[in-house]
Parts: structure tokens; C-alpha cells; sequence
């Protein structure tokens, strides 16, 4: 069980850090243009609170799961209506103090939960300890795109060797998710933590590894940053096939930001 209590309090310190640094914000600040979709910060926020909204109606139960999905998939709505309407149509610190609110109530509930559980989702349903993992990866990445147009270094601790662990283990769906074959074998990961620990996983091999930063691994699993626009030491075909497209998240193939385009 401490292992799983241990993601729960990961998953809390990241959105208190988030939540504290956007309480630093200037009014007209929330306005401002990331490089992340040319979202605003209002709609990176708005994006985080309605994804824990749908992670807390999931723990609900799989009939208030079923039951928002067929309010949201309503033919009649129009583009973003049902998100704005879970939102209360807020904006700026109104906005960030009605998401924290759902996100402690997402960590609370998830503490609660027996560790066997699984929840529904989108996809195949998820167990209690990865499904809070995700929530802690969406809520680390897309804090990327509001620190880079702020201009503020985000510091990173330890809690992201849970999003070190998507990303290895999400190497052989990257492809597959592409209808394509994972090249064998997998890469030797060896990467450096933000405390300086070293962690690694799979067989070690010279001529097939990928080395550096946790923090820009991370990076370019969670499609941040481009591999072209980070440190990591890539070598190897399956090792740099895997970075040119690496992604750690759920949903249709989706392609890393050009070279250049994440960057302040």
C-alpha cells in the first residue's frame, strides 16, 4: 500500500506547485498565448480542471461515467459548450481556485480507494494507481506550456520517475498505437533524477540506449519538447526510432511538436 499512497502524494505536490506558481500570476497574464496549440493559460486550465472533472465523475461510477460521456457526446452541444458549462464558464484566478477545489477532491478520493479498483475511462479501464499516475503526467505536462510563456524555469522533483515510468513502459504502444512493429529489443534507459539519483531500466546496451535528464525524457515522452530540442543521448535504430515519436499518452497517434515550436 505505500507504494500506491506514495503516487497519491505525487500526484498532490504537483498540482500544489502548479497552484502555487499561477497564484503569482498577473490578471493579464491568463490571457497570454502558449506555444502549446496556441492555447491560452485560461484554456490550459481550463483543459487540467475539466479532465480531473471527468477523473472524478469516472470515480463516481461507471453509471455517472456513461452518463457524461452521452451529455458531452450530445450532437446539439457545440464545440467546448460542455467543457465551459463544467468550467462555470470561469476564467483567471476564479478559474484556478474552482479547479484546485476539484483536484483536492480528486486526491481525497483516490486516497480512499481500495487499491484493487479499476475505473472506467475511455479506453480500457484503468486501476486506481495508474489512473492517478496519468492524472499526475497531464497535470506535469501541460504546466510545461504556461511556465515557457511566463519565462520561469519549472523545477522538477523526483515525483516525475512516475512519468519516467509511462514513458518506458508506453515504448512498444508508441508503435503499435501506429500500427506499426516495436523494434526489438527495447532501449537501455539510464537517466539522471532532478536529486541527481541515477535510475535505469531494461538490459544495459551501448549500441541501443537512450541517456540523460529524466526531466527531458520526460519531455519528450509526454511530447513537450522535440528530441531535436533536448540532450538526451540517443543511440541506436530502435532507441532513436522510438524518440522520433515517443508518447506516453492514451488516444489516437499523435506527432511531437516541430523542432523549435515548444521553445520561448
Amino acid at each position: 500500500m505505500s507504494g500506491q499512497a506514495n503516487i497519491f502524494e505525487d500526484l498532490r505536490a504537483e498540482g500544489e506547485q502548479l497552484y502555487t506558481f499561477l497564484k503569482t500570476l498577473k490578471e493579464e497574464d491568463w490571457s497570454k498565448t502558449t506555444t502549446f496549440k496556441s492555447w491560452t493559460i485560461n484554456d490550459v486550465v481550463e483543459h487540467l480542471h475539466f479532465s480531473d472533472y471527468m477523473a472524478v465523475t469516472s470515480h463516481k461510477g461507471e453509471d455517472d461515467f456513461k452518463a457524461m460521456m452521452a451529455e458531452m457526446m450530445d450532437p446539439k452541444l457545440k464545440k467546448g459548450e460542455f467543457s465551459k458549462k463544467v468550467t462555470g464558464n470561469t476564467s483567471g484566478v476564479e478559474l484556478l481556485e474552482r479547479w484546485k477545489v476539484l483536484f483536492e477532491d480528486m486526491c481525497d478520493r483516490f486516497v480512499a480507494t481500495e487499491p484493487s479498483r479499476r475505473l472506467p475511462w475511455f479506453g480500457p479501464d484503468m486501476g486506481i494507481s495508474m489512473f492517478a499516475t496519468a492524472r499526475l503526467m497531464e497535470t506535469w505536462s501541460h504546466s510545461w506550456a504556461i511556465y515557457d510563456v511566463i519565462g520561469v524555469p519549472k523545477v522538477s522533483t523526483d515525483v516525475i520517475k512516475n512519468i519516467v515510468t509511462i514513458g518506458v513502459k508506453t515504448y512498444g504502444w508508441t508503435f503499435v498505437n501506429r500500427k506499426e512493429t516495436a523494434p526489438e529489443p527495447k532501449p537501455y534507459v539510464k537517466l539522471t533524477a532532478p536529486s541527481g539519483e541515477v535510475w535505469d531500466w531494461n538490459e544495459p546496451q551501448a549500441d541501443n540506449m537512450v541517456e540523460g535528464d529524466a526531466v527531458e525524457f520526460c519531455q519528450v515522452v509526454t511530447q513537450v519538447r522535440n528530441i531535436a530540442d533536448v540532450n538526451l543521448t540517443v543511440t541506436g535504430g530502435p532507441a532513436n526510432q522510438w524518440m522520433d515519436i515517443a508518447q506516453c499518452f492514451a488516444g489516437p497517434p499523435n506527432d511531437p511538436p516541430v523542432p523549435g515550436s515548444r521553445l520561448k
